[in-house]
C-alpha cells in the first residue's frame, strides 16, 4: 500500500538529485539509476512518478525556474526605481541559490538539450520571453527606444556567464559576476 502524502516528497527529492547528479558529472550522462540513488529510492518508483531521464531533468529545470522566478518577483517588489528593478533582475540571476556549481551545470545541459527537445525549447523560450519582458519594462523608461536591445544584451551577458562559469573548475562568484553585467547596464545607459 503506497505511503499517503509521499508523492511531493519523493519527486522533490527526485528533483533535488537530478540537479545535483548532473552538476557532479557535468552533463545529461547520468542514469535514472544513479538519480534515484541519491534520491534514496529505486529507479522504479523515479520512472513511476517521472517516466523518462528527460522528464526528470524537465522538473528539475521548472523547479530551479521556480526558485529563480521567486526571487526575480521579490527583487521587482522591493526596487524603488527602473534601475532598481533591472539591477535586481541581474542580482537575482546570479544569487547563491541560483548561481552555484550543481545549477549552473543543469542550465548549461538545459541549452544543449532545448536543441533536440521541443519540451526544453519551450521552457526555455518562455523563461527567455519573460526575463526580456521583465528588462524591457524597467528600462523603457531610461533607456527608450533601445530598451529592448539592452534588454537583449543583459540576457546574452547572463547567459554567457553561465557558460563561462560551467567551463570552469571553482566556486561560482554571484557577486562579481552580477557587478560584471551592471557595469555593462550603466555603460549602455551612459552611452543613450
Amino acid at each position: 500500500m503506497p505511503k499517503i502524502g509521499m508523492e511531493p516528497i519523493r519527486r522533490a527529492a527526485l528533483v533535488d538529485a537530478t540537479i545535483a547528479e548532473i552538476g557532479r558529472k557535468g552533463s545529461l550522462d547520468v542514469t535514472v539509476s544513479q538519480i534515484a540513488r541519491r534520491a534514496g529510492m529505486s529507479s522504479a518508483l523515479a520512472h513511476h512518478y517521472f517516466g523518462t531521464k528527460e522528464q526528470i531533468f524537465l522538473a528539475a529545470m521548472r523547479h530551479i525556474l521556480s526558485v529563480y522566478g521567486a526571487e526575480v518577483r521579490g527583487a521587482l517588489t522591493a526596487a524603488e526605481d527602473p534601475r532598481g528593478r533591472v539591477r535586481g533582475i541581474i542580482r537575482a540571476s546570479f544569487s547563491a541559490s541560483n548561481f552555484r556549481r550543481e545549477v549552473v551545470g543543469a542550465w548549461l545541459n538545459f541549452y544543449v538539450l532545448a536543441q533536440t527537445s521541443a519540451a526544453a525549447a519551450r521552457l526555455l523560450a518562455l523563461y527567455q520571453r519573460r526575463m526580456r519582458s521583465n528588462l524591457v519594462h524597467a528600462l523603457r523608461p531610461m533607456a527608450g527606444a533601445r530598451a529592448l536591445e539592452i534588454a537583449e544584451g543583459i540576457g546574452a551577458m547572463i547567459d554567457g556567464v553561465y557558460i563561462r562559469e560551467a567551463l570552469r573548475d571553482r566556486m561560482p562568484d554571484g557577486a562579481a559576476a552580477a557587478a560584471a553585467v551592471i557595469r555593462y547596464l550603466e555603460r549602455e545607459l551612459e552611452a543613450r
